[in-house]
């Protein structure tokens, strides 16, 4: 069963939200109060995020920029694409290619608000208010029907989302996974990282932390067999899975964590 209760399009200041506190990471500024202070206390365990956050963040650029030009790829959908901030996905593939489509999706009514007023004036990009586990309202969206040609490849992007759902048979994201690329031509790809720790006191500190912060809206923070699990099936581009600093680096000057306490780990998949 998939997720499919109705989402609140209200935006609640006082509840941080980890699209808020990713964006203050980042230094954005579509964050509350609420937001820098559990950003506060996180830091106290895994003072590294900053770095980590940076870190994901140009992964995500450097990824989207290899498989519109390596690749490509003109069709992108990005679940759980947080704020909107500086080079999204649909600008770093149009920059490759103008008539790139990409269809963003996530849950948070601040994303909706700030999204839509970013892609106004861009026709072939659009963002979906949806839980990234409603796979049959995703691929049904009138928007997703208008912008994605199903019988292409797409890539679909799930970057440092996963830790935000928990585990389940149904709804979990082996299954979200499963339920994404068996709909996709092969020749597809999919972007999948999450946060890591070899810790289990890390693992869990971070788990409670955070599933108490946004009230119930977190997973778990997983181990690397977890990351490795979802990408069963799939060719595993180079350089394989690995903290995603390290995934086809751009420069040997990008900000490095003083501490790994945990990580953003995974890759890029071909769908065969």
């Amino acid at each position: 069963m998939q997720a499919d209760k109705q989402l609140s399009t209200e935006i609640d200041a006082n509840v941080p939200t980890a699209a808020r506190m990713y964006d203050y990471y980042l230094g954005g500024k579509d964050n509350y109060a609420a937001d820098r202070a559990a950003v506060g206390e996180l830091d106290k365990v895994v003072p590294s995020t900053r770095r980590l956050a940076l870190n994901n963040r140009r992964f995500l650029q450097r990824v989207v920029r290899t498989l519109a030009q390596e690749y490509g790829i003109r069709q992108f959908l990005d679940h759980g694409s947080g704020l909107p901030t500086q080079d999204n996905v649909h600008q770093i593939a149009q920059r490759v290619a103008p008539e790139s489509r990409v269809v963003y999706v996530d849950n948070d009514p601040m994303v909706l608000v700030h999204g839509r007023a970013l892609l106004d004036q861009n026709d072939r990009t659009a963002v979906i208010h949806a839980d990234m586990r409603s796979t049959d309202e995703i691929f049904s969206h009138p928007d997703t029907q208008r912008l994605i040609d199903f019988s292409q490849p797409v890539a679909v992007l799930f970057n440092s989302v996963f830790h935000c759902i928990p585990d389940s048979d149904t709804d979990g994201p082996m299954a979200v996974v499963r339920r994404v690329t068996e709909r996709l031509v092969p020749g597809s790809y999919a972007v999948m990282c999450q946060l890591v720790s070899e810790d289990p006191e890390v693992r869990k500190f971070v788990t409670d932390f955070m599933d108490q912060a946004t009230q119930g809206h977190w997973g778990r923070v997983r181990e690397p067999k977890d990351v490795e699990a979802l990408f069963e099936g799939m060719e595993i581009l180079e350089p394989g899975l690995v903290e995603v600093s390290t995934w086809r680096p751009d420069t040997d000057v990008a900000p490095r964590q003083l501490t790994d306490e945990w990580i953003e780990f995974g890759g890029l998949g071909r769908i065969r």
